[in-house]
């Protein structure tokens, strides 16, 4: 990584949570790139590596790669999940650089199992970590940048990209916690988009699909090339859509949903009805819903849902 002058990040602050690795590593570091002083967030404390001897941390690792490079990053170890740890985040970046402009929220875990099999802290903690954590995140920078805006009399300048994902969209069948948080957030994302909006704060939400440690047995079935290309599920590919994002450039994004791996960026549609029936009277019977949907639903195939698995077929395509 190079930070270079003059870039749309500059003078910028940004936080971006579970940057210690994989996908927030490289949005931190892209986020770096293009100017932003960043605040790393990574959960855990300073420990050892494989060799014995002492290790900074993952987010201490980061933010130090983006300061050796000219950038500017402070690292923060605490729970995004955990409210008063999330404000104390938030808090570091107004304490260190002034002021918040741009909160990526990245920080997640997976405990795979299918809703038959899943235990209550397999839920528990897969909501905790994804949903509780992006609201808390969220919260504390939207009272800032409510604040701020209130001071100045406009707008201000806020970016919020949250992570969402294909699970959602798909109906992972072996992920119905994920899948669950993962849908809750888009729905947060879109009622901050309409809270925000006002302050001149944007919320978008993103579906990556990449190859990191929390997703390393998901994607176990896909290789690497071997002839030196670009991993399709590389990160890299993600980091760029989220520099955007946060740029002043997607002023006029907000409340969007949009799938980005393998060079590819596809933006969601918001659902469509996609039939509407009337009751004769005031209100529908039984036998008058059997009459009206039974044949709608006869008609269709038992395999299509409200989920879209074919957003699962997107790719880039080939030259």
């Amino acid at each position: 990584m190079s930070v270079q002058q003059s870039q749309p990040l500059e003078g910028r602050a940004a936080v971006v949570t579970g940057a210690g690795r994989g996908l927030g590593r490289a949005e931190a570091l892209e986020l770096a790139r293009l100017g932003a002083s960043v605040v790393v967030n990574d959960f855990g404390q300073p420990g050892r590596d494989g060799s014995g001897e002492a290790s900074a941390g993952p987010a201490e690792e980061v933010a130090a790669e983006i300061r050796a490079a000219g950038g500017q990053a402070v690292a923060h170890t605490g729970d995004v999940a955990d409210h008063d740890q999330a404000r104390t985040l938030i808090g570091t970046a107004i304490d260190t650089y002034g002021k918040l402009d741009i909160l990526v929220n990245n920080a997640g875990i997976l405990r795979d199992r299918m809703i038959f099999s899943m235990g209550e802290e397999e839920w528990d903690a897969v909501i905790r970590v994804h949903l509780k954590g992006h609201f808390n995140t969220t919260h504390f920078a939207s009272v800032h940048w409510r604040e701020r805006s209130k001071a100045a009399g406009g707008p201000v300048y806020g970016r919020i990209v949250n992570t969402s994902s294909e699970a959602f969209l798909a109906g992972s069948a072996g992920q119905p916690n994920y899948a669950a948080a993962k849908g809750g957030i888009v729905g947060l994302t879109t009622s901050t988009a309409l809270a925000l909006a006002k302050y001149g704060v944007t919320a978008n939400a993103i579906c990556p699909r990449a190859r990191t440690r929390m997703t390393e047995d998901v994607f176990q079935g896909f290789q690497e090339p071997a002839d030196g290309r670009l991993d399709p599920l590389a990160p890299a590919h993600v980091a760029p859509l989220v520099g955007y994002l946060a740029s002043p450039a997607a002023a006029r994004v907000n409340g969007q949903l949009l799938v980005v791996h393998g060079g590819m960026v596809a933006i969601v549609e918001r659902p469509k009805v996609a039939a509407k029936f009337d009751a004769a009277k005031e209100a529908f019977t039984f036998e008058e819903l059997d009459e009206s949907l039974s044949p709608y639903y006869a008609a269709r195939p038992p395999s299509e849902t409200f989920a879209a698995a074919e957003i699962l077929g997107l790719k880039r395509e080939k030259d």
